[in-house]
């Protein structure tokens, strides 16, 4: 989330449905439209669909496509890059599940 939106801009949750729905929330709360996330495995999945129900668009990301970008060494680092490139344009993925997967 953007610095001018929350105190803690980056947030760690679990993947258990109530604490998918509490990042949801978070995400709601700081008037997040948009999102960009990384398909690995099929770990997505469940937080694709249930943002997609909450109407906040997903941008679904390759991780192949972006494993050599120098500065990404922890996941804090590579969700902060992920959310800057996104809100910039600067990345290119599948928009909707309807659209391509």
């Amino acid at each position: 989330m953007p610095a001018d939106r929350s105190t803690h801009p980056v947030r760690r949750y679990a993947t258990f449905t109530p604490d998918l729905h509490a990042l949801a929330d978070w995400l709601q709360s700081g008037q997040i439209d948009t999102v960009a996330m990384e398909s690995t495995g099929v770990y997505w999945i469940p937080i694709y669909e249930l943002l997609e129900q909450r109407g906040i668009r997903c941008c679904l990301i390759n991780a192949a496509h972006f494993k050599r970008v120098p500065g990404r060494e922890s996941d804090v680092q590579d969700c902060q890059w992920l959310q800057q490139s996104h809100s910039l344009n600067r990345v290119e993925g599948v928009v909707s599940a309807k659209e391509g997967l």
